[in-house]
């Protein structure tokens, strides 16, 4: 793997310890709470996120169908903490797998989004993912300290 391939892997890495960090400690119910209506659980955010990384790598950068089904990604409960971690660990041998075949070169390839057809470029699925991923973590953090707040009564106040 390139030095850049391996500095991209580690950024995905990073935030998938982040979002561990964010589960230890908490319930099975606190998984699958929302914060409020219209928002996701911590559950549907981690399968929704792993979705999206497997699916931008494989299907879109590497054009190897994932089978993933994002719709299926938002209806998701009842999963634990091992199994979203699991999922978080699937995702990371996913991009490994990718990084280890790309060059550079690859970045600027063209490829076809198969969601709608569009042209894009490997290096922007890549930084599209990377900061996808960022955006979810940070929604996982924060559902995860709002559950323990409200777990220890604590109340929110505005400043």
């Amino acid at each position: 793997m390139t030095p850049f391939y391996e500095e991209l892997y580690n950024l995905f890495r990073n935030l998938h310890r982040d979002i561990e960090q964010a589960l230890e400690g908490l319930p099975p119910e606190a998984l699958d709470w929302t914060p409020g209506p219209d928002m996701n659980s911590i559950t549907v955010l981690t399968v929704h996120l792993t979705g999206a990384e497997k699916f931008l790598a494989s299907d879109v950068v590497m054009n190897q169908p994932s089978g993933r089904d994002r719709d299926a990604e938002f209806k998701t409960t009842g999963l634990s903490a091992d199994e979203l971690v699991s999922r978080l660990r699937q995702a990371e041998a996913v991009l490994r797998a990718a990084f280890e075949q790309l060059s550079l070169a690859d970045l600027e390839a063209e490829r076809t989004d198969p969601r709608d057809g569009k042209t894009v470029r490997p290096a922007w699925a890549l930084l599209h993912a990377l900061d996808h991923a960022g955006l979810h973590t940070g929604q996982i953090q924060l559902t995860s300290q709002l559950w323990r707040q409200r777990h220890a009564g604590e109340h929110l106040s505005l400043r």
